[in-house]
């Protein structure tokens, strides 16, 4: 009996069998821009999304872009409390396109608590229109708070170091990371980071893995999750496209315990009949 009291001080009860979930919609967003096609979505559309989402039972849900609330909410109901990228705040229009953005954000059960932080902003200028990286912190006043981070990293590096300025901005972002999760691990917090990194990851000796963990206990908790995820080819709408490798992958912190590491991959007469999105959602389940 002193055992599982002791086990309950050490960590906060909402973290066994909670499922951490990240998405990339693809341009969701309730009022379409006539210049991206993949934004244009029907209602039917809006509701498969939904569907799926479901089928995830999610308790955290990270998300990217996302161009605004009424959109995030159609997909996660009215269960969840939204908290989407500060950089979609009145106050951060120089950070704003005008036609539409694709914002980071969180979606968490009600009833967890949260603690809404400032974004870590990823790109270096102050009138970056990206990477901003949505921040909460689950049950913050308890003995364990979980610092959770949804984000979305430059494109067009996804593999091998190139000397362009794609992977140059990837590998400054990079740096940014590592050095947030070094002031996690200094001030002893536990921690997940959840989004699309545009990036493999999991590739033997990765750059980026190596640069972004150096000096930290992070884990690639998607380090051997299988790229199942199958989607409406571009080059052949007619034909399914599925993906060699992993780009959206959730790190946790050496605390953390999990299993069931899975993309929640689309039935293939749905990626024909509906406008789904080019990435699965993937998800770890909290032991």
């Amino acid at each position: 009996m002193v055992q599982l009291f002791v086990l309950f001080v050490i960590y906060p009860s909402f973290a066994f069998g909670t499922t951490f979930t990240t998405w990339n919609i693809e341009w969701l967003s309730s009022t379409p821009s006539q210049k991206f096609e993949e934004s244009q979505r029907k209602p039917d559309d809006v509701e498969a999304l939904a569907r799926h989402f479901r089928l995830t039972n999610s308790d955290v849900f990270a998300f990217q872009e996302v161009n605004d609330l009424k959109a995030i909410q159609a997909v996660v109901g009215s269960d969840y409390q939204i908290f989407l990228s500060d950089r979609s705040n009145m106050s951060s229009r120089k950070n704003q396109f005008e036609d539409i953005n694709q914002y980071t954000g969180i979606a968490i059960k009600k009833g967890i608590p949260a603690l809404d932080l400032p974004d870590l902003k990823l790109d270096s200028s102050p009138t970056s229109k990206l990477r901003f990286a949505t921040h909460l912190v689950l049950y913050p006043d308890s003995k364990n708070p979980i610092h959770v981070l949804s984000l979305h990293l430059k494109s067009r590096c996804s593999g091998a170091y190139k000397n362009n300025r794609h992977c140059k901005t990837l590998k400054s972002q990079g740096a940014e990371i590592n050095q947030w999760l070094r002031e996690r691990e200094a001030n002893k917090q536990t921690y997940v980071l959840l989004g699309d990194f545009n990036h493999n990851l999991s590739y033997q000796n990765d750059w980026l893995w190596k640069q972004m963990s150096h000096g930290t206990g992070a884990v690639l908790a998607t380090r051997n999750t299988p790229a199942t995820c199958k989607v409406r080819s571009k080059q052949q709408p007619n034909k399914l496209h599925q993906f060699r490798s992993l780009i959206d992958h959730i790190v946790v912190s050496k605390e953390i315990a999990y299993h069931s590491v899975q993309q929640v991959t689309f039935k293939p007469d749905d990626v024909f009949k509906f406008h789904l999105s080019d990435h699965c959602p993937i998800q770890l389940t909290v032991e």
